[in-house]
């Protein structure tokens, strides 16, 4: 039973070593299409915790660019030349997206740090996101642009 579990498990798992980078890159850009789009049209469940961490900006104006942001980070994930430029963008704005927990304690934890909300379960998913982002840099780095670019110098 063992050694089939093992022989089935590897087998699948090389099999989809070839599609699993690009299978994060579209689920980032889908998640961060559609949260982007819900927060332009007003209809996002996290825009009123983005209205009380980013007080001083008026939220009809800053939640909707918030979107807008959004929505380019995930078609730059999409767009295999634009990674190397989009993984900033989303590592930076994953870091902003933490700023709640610390400022918003009573929102994000029924007992701080231990017992976090639905909101600070919501800003701690992040943590996966982050390290899908980190998966993808790791993938297109400059190695892989090198041999890109070495594919069309050749052709």
């Amino acid at each position: 039973m063992k050694k089939t579990f093992k022989f089935f498990y590897f087998r699948f798992s090389k099999k989809i070593e070839k599609h699993s980078i690009n299978m994060m890159r579209f689920s980032l850009a889908i998640v961060y299409g559609w949260f982007g789009a819900l927060k332009i049209f007003g209809m996002s469940p996290a825009g009123e915790l983005v209205e009380q961490t980013v007080y001083w900006f008026k939220p009809e104006i800053f939640i909707p660019i918030l979107g807008i942001g959004e929505v380019i980070i995930g078609l730059g994930l999409l767009l295999k030349r634009f990674i190397p430029y989009t993984v900033p963008l989303l590592l930076m704005h994953m870091a902003v997206t933490f700023f709640p927990v610390f400022i918003l304690k009573t929102i994000c934890f029924d007992v701080f740090p231990y017992r976090p909300t639905l909101a600070g379960q919501y800003i701690i998913k992040n943590l996966i996101l982050i390290s899908g982002a980190l998966v993808i840099a790791g993938k297109y780095n400059e190695k892989y642009y090198v041999k890109m670019d070495s594919k069309l110098i050749t052709k």
